[in-house]
C-alpha cells in the first residue's frame, strides 16, 4: 500500500511539474523552433534583457507587485490583529468572507472588478483602466491572504506577554511595535512574500483591470504566444518561475518558525 501511495505521488508530482521543467530546458535550447534540443546557448536571456518593451512591463509587474503587497500587508496585519484581540459584531461573518476571494475563481473576481470600475466610472468619472486599477485588483485577493497567515500567526501567541507590557507602563502602540509585531513578525513576511508571488504571477485578475500602458510580464506572455511561442518567452517564463519559486520556499520557511 505504501508503494502505491509513493507512485501516485511521484505520478502527480510529475504532471504538475514536467511541463516547467520543459519550459525551463527548451530556454537553454539554441534552436529557435521545435523541441528539439541542439544546443546550449544564453541568447535568449540576452535578448530578454535587451528588449526594452520586457524592461518596461517588468518595471510594471514590479510596481504593482510592491505597492500592492505594502498596502494589503499593513492593512491586513491590522485586521487579523482586530479580529485576534477585540470582540464586534461580525466578527465571525467577517472571518468566513475572508476566504471568499481565496476560493472564488479568478475568473469571476476579474469580471466583478471589472464591472465595478465601470460603475464607479459612470458615477464618478473615476478610476480609468490603468496600473492603479490593476493595484486595486490586486490587493483585494492579496489582503485576504495576508489576513488569513498573519491571523493564523497571532493566535499561536501568549496574550500573557501584551499584558506584562501593559503592566509595566507600555501604551497599546508600544505594545504592538515592540511585543506583538516581532512576535508575529514571520507570519507577517510569509504573508507578504505569498501575496508577492501570487501578485507576480497574476494574469486574470490583471487581465480584466488592466488599461492602456498597463501591460505586466504575464499579459505580455499570453500576448506573444498568440504568434507563436518564441525562446524568448520560455526564459521570460522561467524567471518568473524561478522567482515565484523563491519568495515561496522564503515565505514558508519564515511561516514554519516557532514562537
Amino acid at each position: 500500500m505504501r508503494r502505491l501511495l509513493s507512485l501516485h505521488a511521484l505520478l502527480v508530482y510529475a504532471f504538475l511539474y514536467l511541463p516547467l521543467l520543459v519550459i525551463v530546458a527548451l530556454s537553454f535550447n539554441e534552436s529557435r523552433r521545435g523541441v528539439r534540443f541542439t544546443g546550449f546557448t544564453l541568447d535568449w536571456y540576452r535578448a530578454l534583457f535587451q528588449d526594452p518593451r520586457v524592461l518596461e512591463y517588468f518595471g510594471n509587474t514590479l510596481v504593482v507587485a510592491l505597492v500592492s503587497t505594502l498596502v494589503s500587508t499593513v492593512l491586513g496585519t491590522l485586521l487579523a490583529l482586530g479580529m485576534v484581540r477585540y470582540r464586534f459584531l461580525g466578527k465571525e461573518l467577517l472571518r468566513y468572507l475572508l476566504y471568499i476571494p481565496v476560493v472564488v475563481p479568478d475568473v469571476v473576481m476579474g469580471i466583478s472588478l471589472l464591472l465595478l470600475f465601470a460603475f464607479s466610472r459612470e458615477l464618478l468619472g473615476f478610476p480609468r483602466l490603468s496600473l492603479l486599477t490593476v493595484i486595486l485588483g490586486h490587493i483585494t485577493f492579496q489582503l485576504a491572504l495576508v489576513t488569513l497567515v498573519v491571523r493564523s500567526r497571532l493566535l499561536l501567541l501568549d496574550p500573557a506577554l501584551e499584558e506584562a507590557a501593559r503592566d509595566l507602563g507600555a501604551r497599546g502602540f508600544q505594545t504592538f511595535l515592540h511585543v506583538t509585531l516581532p512576535l508575529a513578525w514571520p507570519g507577517v513576511a510569509a504573508g507578504a512574500l505569498l501575496a508577492l508571488t501570487l501578485s507576480l504571477d497574476d494574469f486574470v485578475v490583471t487581465f480584466f483591470t488592466a488599461g492602456p500602458g498597463a501591460t505586466t510580464l504575464p499579459l505580455y506572455i499570453y500576448s506573444s504566444v498568440k504568434l507563436g511561442v518564441s525562446p524568448k518567452v520560455h526564459a521570460l517564463s522561467t524567471l518568473i518561475v524561478g522567482l515565484s519559486a523563491f519568495f515561496l520556499a522564503l515565505g514558508y520557511a519564515l511561516s514554519r518558525r516557532r514562537v
